[in-house]
């Protein structure tokens, strides 16, 4: 057994059940400081009992994603040694910061909203919230720190046969950190908004709490519309450039770009085969792929043809885990601008279809973020440190196969008993419904 590829499938199996749950936590969090808000400044009771509702939805989410978290970090001492000792002096200052920070920011704050209702001002009580989505985002931006310096090292060298810090902020703001954390974070704001249009389409269709509903409904969905924008432009748009001019294999790869092209088109659809490396049935728009990645119709971009074989990372998986994030990104713009459509014409109540589409649609950005996370985590290897360390010399010198298959199992059975509970409780929650609407608070 492969000691490498088994602690590859132990981190990306913690990991990604792991990243569930931040997505939904952040994005819930900035809907509910809207929420929050209009209830305090409105002084809407229907509002606040959104408020209540959705904190408990929040609330399960982060004590998951807290537990679920806690594993992934003890695995760079178990299973990855090596990448530790290599670069410790670098990976544990964001790590630290986003511990001391951002972690206990949210979840003192969270504490504060969840029990600090009708106990402080409503001002006090907002701004619960609020720093409860400032932390998470805080939290967010230093996990993308450690990783975007991963993708595109800067401020540190090699000395002593370990990367040490020369300069931390070089190093924090290295060349691809902040599109990646635009990037990441309107996905989180996308899923929590098609958790919250979800759900709220659930009542709908149910005829279940229509009044709180139907204003949550009407949040969701404006504000996923607006997001759902803005991954694609500027912020996939961008995040793409970044990858083109940076780390062109990957870039090639995850395009399907086999052979270097001036006025490369871009494969809207394909089957990709091997070997050697080709793209069958594919739908192709030309020369787009050159403007996209330069600005320019006519401009080379380097196909996997320029690099040697062993840096390439694996092709099939790179090419169809961005093509299919890319393809739910327009499917939430599709059904957000369709339900803003409805919204406006005063018709998306009756609008059964939809309203069940966006029922089914609630696990569909947590796809997305898998996928995206998959494309540029496999489309770095086989480096662990781009051009820097390689996967293959990253790994515990002294762990034992055996043991390490053993763990795969137990965390997988663990992951799955914790996956139920959660859909159990959440589903539970959401069957049980929010605080009903009085008259009174309806008129109000």
């Amino acid at each position: 057994m492969d000691v490498v590829l088994l602690s590859r499938i132990q981190f990306a199996m913690t990991i990604g059940f792991h990243f569930i749950f931040p997505p939904i936590s952040i994005g819930l969090a900035w809907l509910l400081v809207i929420v929050e808000a209009l209830g305090w400044k409105k002084k809407d009771e229907v509002y606040v009992k959104i408020g209540k509702f959705f904190g408990k939805i929040l609330a399960l989410t982060f004590a998951v994603g807290v537990a679920s978290g806690i594993v992934m970090e003890f695995q760079f001492g178990t299973n990855w040694a090596q990448y530790s000792k290599f670069v410790g002096d670098i990976f544990g200052a964001p790590l630290a910061a986003e511990g001391v920070f951002a972690f206990f920011l949210e979840s003192g704050f969270l504490g504060l909203y969840l029990f600090g209702r009708n106990k402080v001002s409503k001002g006090v009580h907002w701004f619960a919230i609020l720093m409860v989505a400032i932390g998470a985002t805080i939290s967010a931006f230093w996990i993308i720190v450690a990783g975007s310096w991963m993708q595109t090292p800067a401020g540190y060298i090699i000395q002593n046969g370990r990367a040490e810090l020369t300069d931390f902020w070089a190093a924090v703001f290295n060349p691809s950190t902040v599109i990646r954390f635009f990037h990441t974070f309107d996905a989180a704001l996308i899923t929590g908004s098609f958790m919250m249009a979800g759900v709220s389409a659930y009542f709908l269709v149910k005829k279940r709490h229509e009044v709180l509903a139907k204003k949550s409904m009407k949040i969701a969905v404006i504000f996923g519309l607006v997001v759902s924008l803005l991954e694609l432009f500027p912020f996939g748009h961008e995040s793409g450039r970044e990858v083109a001019k940076l780390q062109p294999e990957k870039f090639a790869a995850i395009q399907g770009l086999y052979t270097t092209q001036s006025g490369a088109p871009l494969a809207v659809f394909a089957i990709p085969v091997m070997p050697p490396p080709e793209l069958k049935a594919k739908i192709e728009i030309p020369n787009l792929l050159s403007w996209l990645a330069f600005g320019d119709p006519n401009a080379e971009v380097k196909g996997i043809n320029e690099f040697p074989q062993e840096n390439l990372p694996p092709l099939f998986i790179t090419f169809v885990s961005y093509h299919n994030m890319v393809v739910l990104g327009m499917l939430f713009i599709l059904l957000t601008a369709l339900g803003s459509i409805q919204l406006y014409r005063n018709k998306l109540w009756e609008s059964k279809k939809l309203l069940r589409i966006f029922i089914w649609a609630i696990p569909f950005p947590i796809f997305a973020c898998e996928l995206g996370w998959i494309a540029a985590e496999v489309g770095r290897q086989p480096w662990i440190v781009y051009h820097v360390m390689r996967t293959h010399d990253a790994v515990s010198t002294s762990i034992v196969p055996g043991d390490l298959l053993f763990s795969i199992i137990l965390f997988f059975l663990i992951y799955l008993l914790i996956g139920i509970l959660y859909i159990y409780l959440l589903v539970k929650e959401i069957k049980h419904g929010p605080e009903n609407i009085t008259e009174r608070e309806v008129l109000s």
